[in-house]
């Protein structure tokens, strides 16, 4: 990898603290860096799509978890129990175990504003089967509420994601401990956009549900306003009371990478990290260099039998791999073969091998 400034590194690993209340991948383990965007050759979106014929392998299983959340996409009304805290990250102000989808015991937990953090966002990607899911993606700068927003909608570092809004689709957000208020100009993002489905439409919501909770470390409900009253549809949506998160499994892609960001340069050694739930906790991997797979493998998640997403790191030895443009790319398994189900859900990013 490319040396990282010491002071990223640091922020990158104080501020996974949002881990806490969104999918995580122990990022304090792992080399990780804030980058700023990159115009590095890219994929299309077919590649989410190409067949992975993964080596199965039973993983131990773990109590099912039931999930509190309620929104546009469904759940129900009892918490998630908040897991054990994790000696890794100990000096966190709010340590938890990996991928946790729970609130913090604290619910007055608040983040301020520091620069040259990484913001935690979530972006909208097309999946197999399972239509349009959110993907989570760090970006440089202050980690408040408001440069989140903005960064929202100033799109993604990757371009297989996209955002559902905007430059000027915010007019200003506050936290008053209970709910995030996210206030709009004006009533022109009642309706759904041209070509809109109902979809996407709900992952635009949720999107910056997602986004404004992981900055905020709770799961705060979100209210959607107008001036000064409730926005009582956004894109369609009944926000007319404040909405909460929707499950993790109906809203979040089941594969996400974190490590190695889109335009990273690597040498030696690929250090493959992120997030995923998965048949069994088994998924594959590829690094493709146009349409030939140069490596592949498979590794296990750290569970898979919860509704949330867990962490997962591989080491991809590099030798053999001649210097040039590449894309990793990770598939969960899907065990009915295309039948059943929301299918396999991919994720890849692009890198330099050099």
């Amino acid at each position: 990898m490319t040396p990282d400034e010491p002071d990223d590194k640091l922020a990158r690993a104080l501020h996974d603290a949002v881990s806490r209340i969104e999918p995580r991948d122990a990022l304090a383990e792992i080399r990780s860096r804030t980058r700023p965007r990159s115009d590095a050759k890219v994929e299309t979106m077919s590649n989410r799509t190409w067949p992975l014929v993964l080596l199965g392998a039973a993983a131990t299983a773990a109590v099912i978890g039931v999930v509190a959340f309620v929104g546009g996409f469904g759940g129900d009304d009892d918490p998630d129990p908040d897991p054990a805290a994790s000696s890794s990250q100990a000096a966190e102000p709010t340590p938890s175990e990996p991928a946790s989808p729970s609130e913090p015991e604290s619910s007055s937990a608040t983040v301020g504003p520091e620069p040259g953090g990484a913001v935690p966002l979530y972006f909208i990607g097309d999946t197999e089967r399972g239509g349009p899911r959110l993907y989570r993606e760090f970006q440089a700068g202050d980690l408040s509420l408001e440069t989140a927003l903005d960064l929202l909608s100033d799109g993604p570092t990757d371009p297989d994601y996209r955002t559902a809004w905007q430059k000027g689709s915010f007019d200003g957000v506050e936290d008053d401990g209970d709910v995030i208020s996210v206030r709009f100009a004006d009533d022109s993002l009642n309706t759904p956009l041209p070509g809109m489905s109902e979809a996407e439409a709900q992952a635009a919501v949720q999107q910056v549900v997602y986004t404004v909770q992981a900055v905020a470390q709770r799961r705060a409900p979100v209210q959607f306003m107008i001036n000064d009253g409730p926005a009582q549809t956004v894109y369609g949506v009944n926000t007319a009371e404040p909405i909460t998160n929707a499950p993790i499994l109906e809203a979040l892609s089941h594969m996400s990478i974190t490590d190695p960001e889109q335009g990273t340069t690597v040498s030696g050694t690929l250090e493959l990290s992120g997030v995923a739930n998965s048949f069994e906790a088994s998924s594959g991997w590829e690094l493709r260099q146009g349409d030939k797979v140069v490596k592949k493998g498979v590794w296990m998640a750290e569970g898979w039998m919860e509704d949330k997403l867990f962490p997962f790191a591989e080491s991809i030895k590099l030798d053999g791999v001649a210097p040039g443009d590449y894309t990793i790319w990770a598939t969960t398994d899907d065990p009915t073969g295309g039948t059943e189900g929301v299918g396999a859900m991919t994720d890849s990013k692009d890198i330099t091998i050099q």
